[in-house]
């Protein structure tokens, strides 16, 4: 089933450009670098698996290479969200820190290795900004190798 089939609309619908978004939810998602760990933590509601329910779930977003992406960070263990989301790619994305919006959402598995190398690297490099020296160790790209990835498609008209 192709990903516009199952989200019930077009891939013309879906945007992973934040341009078509509200000024004010722009601003929140397109997080500058160094960012802290408060502003990259949303909720996202994506259909269970397993129970077809909703579940809501809190997670880390980063945007990188000009898109919005969805990773388990390092060490690539399996995980509930990422699981969902290939049973059932529509989700909500949900801002949560500062600017509030649920915001339907699509993700799409990250699968070509130059593409998972490029935005690994360039959220590697992100979380390694000195914004908090001395609060976390360093980062290696080496360590996110196997991360779950994901990137993210805005409905055009939220």
């Amino acid at each position: 089933m192709s990903p516009a089939a199952s989200t019930g609309a077009s891939d013309s619908a879906w945007e992973t450009s934040l341009s078509h978004l509200p000024d004010h939810i722009r601003r929140a998602i397109a997080i500058a670098p160094a960012a802290g760990t408060r502003e990259r933590i949303i909720d996202i509601t994506t259909r269970g698996r397993r129970t077809g329910r909703p579940r809501r779930i809190e997670i880390f977003f980063y945007r990188a290479a000009g898109a919005t992406y969805l990773c388990s960070g390092a060490g690539g263990a399996a995980t509930d969200w990422h699981a969902n989301l290939l049973a059932d790619p529509r989700f909500t994305f949900h801002l949560k820190n500062g600017v509030r919006a649920d915001l339907p959402a699509r993700a799409t598995p990250v699968t070509d290795p130059a593409e998972r190398q490029a935005v690994l690297a360039e959220i590697v490099a992100d979380l390694n900004q000195p914004h908090d020296p001395g609060a976390i160790r360093l980062t290696r790209l080496d360590d996110w190798a196997d991360s779950r990835l994901m990137r993210v498609s805005f409905r055009q008209r939220p």
